[in-house]
């Protein structure tokens, strides 16, 4: 059995379960940054381009904030 099959259907659970709702409001925050019409619910409407802008700029600022607070 190859590490991809071991791993499948992990790949959207969050580590910390308390932190959902936080990454739930990080996102619309970004989308709404970003100028991208995300609502509750289904977003089947939203291309794969959109998408991924909104997780990528997601990661983009956890980054920052972790090296800010490692600066400190």
């Amino acid at each position: 059995m190859n590490q991809q099959n071991n791993n499948s259907g992990k790949g959207n659970r969050v580590s910390v379960p308390e932190a959902k709702s936080a990454l739930n409001n990080m996102k619309f925050e970004v989308a709404n940054e970003l100028g991208v019409n995300l609502k509750e619910g289904y977003n089947g409407d939203l291309s794969s381009r959109e998408a991924g802008y909104i997780g990528g700029y997601m990661v983009k600022k956890m980054i920052e904030d972790y090296e800010k607070q490692m600066s400190k």
